[in-house]
C-alpha cells in the first residue's frame, strides 16, 4: 500500500467510524476561554481543563480580569493542571497582550497569536480550527502516537509532524482529523492497552503490520 494509498484509506475509515463535524472537547464560551484552556491542557488532560476551568472562568469573567490577576493567585486557581508557574505568568501576559495590542480580540492569523506568551503552534492551531474554522492541522499526543503507528508520518517533532500532514491529508480533513483521532485513542488505539483485535486499521496499520509479522515468527 503506497503513503497516498493509506492516506485516503485512513481518512475514510476515519469518516466512517467517527462524526465529520468540527467538535472541541475543552469547554469555552468565549475565543479567549478557548486560547486559555488550551494553553492549560499542555501536558494535561482535557478533563481536567474543564473541571478547572469551570470555577477558573467564573472567577475571572472578563479578559481584564486575567490580565490584572494575582500571579500567586492564579497560579493556586491553575496548579491542578501542572506546569502551574509557566501556565499561570503566560496567562497574564497573553491576556495583558491581547487587551494591549489586539483591542482584546483574539487575532486569527498564526503570527499573531504565537506571539502571545505561552502559545505555540498546537495552541494557535487549535484556535484557528474552532473559533475562525480555518483548514488547521492540530498536533496533540493522540494525533503524534496514532499517526506514527499508522505509518503517516516520520517525525518526532510536533511542528514537523504539522506540515508532512498538511503535506498528505485532504484539506478538508485538516480539522476533523485531530477530532476522529482523539476520539479513536481514547476508544480503541490506547496509549496503554491498545485494542488492536478490534481496530479497523487492522489492513493499513503499519505497527500492525508489525504484529503480524512477530506472531507468525
Amino acid at each position: 500500500m503506497t503513503l497516498k494509498e493509506r492516506v485516503k484509506e485512513v481518512t475514510r475509515l476515519l469518516d466512517e467510524h467517527y462524526k465529520t463535524e468540527d467538535k472541541c472537547y475543552l469547554n469555552h464560551s468565549t475565543p479567549y476561554e478557548l486560547l486559555i484552556a488550551t494553553m492549560l491542557s499542555a501536558q494535561c488532560t482535557d478533563d481536567r481543563v474543564n473541571l478547572v476551568t469551570e470555577k477558573l472562568f467564573k472567577k475571572y469573567n472578563t479578559l481584564e480580569s486575567f490580565a490584572s490577576a494575582s500571579l500567586e493567585e492564579m497560579e493556586q486557581d491553575v496548579k491542578p493542571t501542572g506546569f502551574y508557574h509557566n501556565k499561570a505568568k503566560n496567562i497574564i501576559l497573553a491576556t495583558r497582550r491581547l487587551l494591549e495590542v489586539y483591542d482584546g480580540e483574539v487575532p486569527s492569523s498564526i503570527e499573531d497569536l504565537t506571539s502571545l506568551a505561552g502559545v505555540g503552534r498546537k495552541t494557535a492551531n487549535v484556535v484557528r480550527s474552532h473559533i475562525f474554522n480555518l483548514p488547521s492541522v492540530v498536533v496533540d499526543t493522540h494525533v503524534k502516537r496514532i499517526s506514527k503507528k499508522l505509518g503517516l508520518i516520520k517525525s518526532d517533532d510536533p511542528v514537523k509532524i504539522e506540515f508532512e500532514l498538511m503535506k498528505i491529508l485532504p484539506k478538508d480533513h485538516w480539522i476533523r482529523y485531530n477530532t476522529q483521532v482523539i476520539a479513536h485513542g481514547r476508544a480503541i488505539c490506547k496509549a496503554r492497552g491498545a485494542k488492536c483485535e478490534i481496530c479497523f486499521f487492522q489492513d493499513c496499520c503499519k505497527e500492525y503490520e508489525k504484529i503480524k509479522k512477530r506472531i507468525k515468527k
